[in-house]
């Protein structure tokens, strides 16, 4: 196996420890609505969800009357997709697929989109070229990640003071910046445009953020089981300072706001 198997197959069973559809129950779907309205899709559309999860961006999409695909290599995730469309009244395709192998053909579709997802692959260049690959020319993507220096990318840089990443590969969170975005994806774009907005957390304290990440955001679960008793608490303090050191409430609850970068690329 290559370099980038060996992490990809890690990492697709640290995302299987979690279950994403509970933090996407208290995460208000701000962030997919406004980039479906970037995008600015139109019914009819034929549009790819990569890395999508449990669905919230392609859910989005299907209000809008678009054809949706969605793909994850967690299929636990899509079904719960499926089920929470189908709740909707809207009709979800799914297939199991690595963002960096995607299993549709060239120009098939008028957009693609991944938000907080493909920037986890280890092969950052080849998940771009994917994105490129299957949209046609003059197609959209859409793309959010997580800033470096926003919330959850402290809260990842956290994590890996105690699990070290795997050496030799980039940050997934520099594609949460301008620069790595037009790296990524303008040598065969007709434009790339980003804007840096923000994402809400609301919790009923800065403690139950803490837990409700370790028991249902995968590789924070995986960290904390691999870790012995007295790192497990240090890492508990250090998630409980990061979380608190972007606290806006001051009634005991939590309100932080996560950085994102949107990207939004025409391709040429």
């Amino acid at each position: 196996m290559t370099e980038y198997a060996i992490v990809t197959q890690a990492q697709q069973k640290a995302w299987s420890l979690g279950d994403l559809s509970k933090l996407a129950a208290h995460t208000p779907p701000i962030y997919a609505e406004s980039l479906c309205e970037a995008l600015d899709l139109h019914s009819g559309e034929r549009v790819l969800d990569v890395a999508a999860g449990t669905g919230t961006t392609s859910i989005a999409a299907l209000r809008r009357f678009c054809e949706v695909i969605a793909t994850d290599f967690v299929p636990e995730g899509l079904v719960k997709a499926e089920r929470l469309a189908s709740a909707e009244g809207l009709k979800l395709e799914t297939h199991t697929a690595d963002a960096q192998e995607l299993p549709f053909e060239d120009e098939y579709f008028d957009v693609a989109v991944s938000t907080f997802g493909a920037m986890f692959a280890p092969d950052q260049q080849r998940a771009a070229d994917e994105l490129l690959r299957v949209v046609r020319p003059g197609g959209r993507i859409g793309v959010l990640a997580w800033c470096p220096d926003g919330i959850i990318g402290e809260y990842a840089a956290t994590i890996g003071k105690y699990i070290q990443p795997p050496p030799g590969l980039r940050s997934p969170f520099e594609w949460g910046t301008p620069a790595r975005a037009r790296e990524l994806f303008g040598g065969r774009a007709r434009s790339v445009d980003t804007v840096r907005k923000a994402q809400p957390f609301r919790h009923p304290s800065v403690e139950f953020a803490v837990e409700y990440f370790r028991a249902w955001y995968g590789p924070a679960r995986g960290a904390f089981e691999r870790l012995d008793d007295e790192r497990r608490k240090a890492l508990h303090a250090d998630m409980v300072a990061v979380w608190s050191a972007g606290n806006q409430a001051s009634d005991g609850t939590l309100v932080a706001h996560a950085d994102y970068l949107e990207t939004i690329v025409v391709k040429a």
